[in-house]
């Protein structure tokens, strides 16, 4: 039983999507800057993708993605593939 409730737990955590004040104190101060310049051009910070010792914040307007580096470098055509809800 208790696995089941495990498997469920990851499952539904899945598909929630944490808030932005979150994801925020994830970023670095270079990322939290990008961040805050691109809220002013419509776009949303969505999620993090780590990898490794590596953390990119990952942000929409739209269909359009940017992704921002730990140096708070922005990438406003990333190659990378989002799973559609």
């Amino acid at each position: 039983m208790a696995f089941a409730n495990n498997t469920e737990t990851l499952q539904n955590r899945r598909y929630s999507q944490p808030d932005k004040a979150t994801l925020m104190s994830r970023l670095t101060m270079s990322q939290k800057f990008a961040v805050h310049n691109l809220d002013h051009y419509g776009y949303n910070l969505v999620f993090m993708r780590n990898s490794g010792t590596k953390c990119v914040a990952v942000m929409a307007n739209g269909n359009n993605l940017a992704t921002i580096d730990v140096n708070g470098n922005i990438d406003t055509s990333p190659n990378i593939a989002v799973r559609q809800a």
